[in-house]
């Protein structure tokens, strides 16, 4: 079953909005947050582009904003 993982930070308005975004349409599949605070790899590869939207399946990527209706078929592929 295909995942979706969230790497987001905390106190960080765009991931709250990502997060209420994803959970409005994700199409019953599941939702992982990942704080990338206290990962030094994570921090060095998401710090800048926060919040991103991984892919369990295909590790494909859609990085914030999100538009809708790329959202909805981000998820779908």
């Amino acid at each position: 079953m295909l995942t979706l993982t969230l790497f987001i930070t905390s106190h960080c308005h765009l991931c709250e909005q990502a997060i209420e975004l994803i959970t409005e349409i994700k199409l019953d599949k599941p939702l992982v947050l990942v704080g990338i605070a206290s990962d030094d790899n994570l921090l060095i590869q998401y710090g800048e582009r926060i919040p991103v939207l991984q892919r369990s399946d295909n590790c494909s990527e859609l990085n914030w904003p999100f538009i809708r209706n790329a959202l909805i078929a981000f998820m779908k592929l």
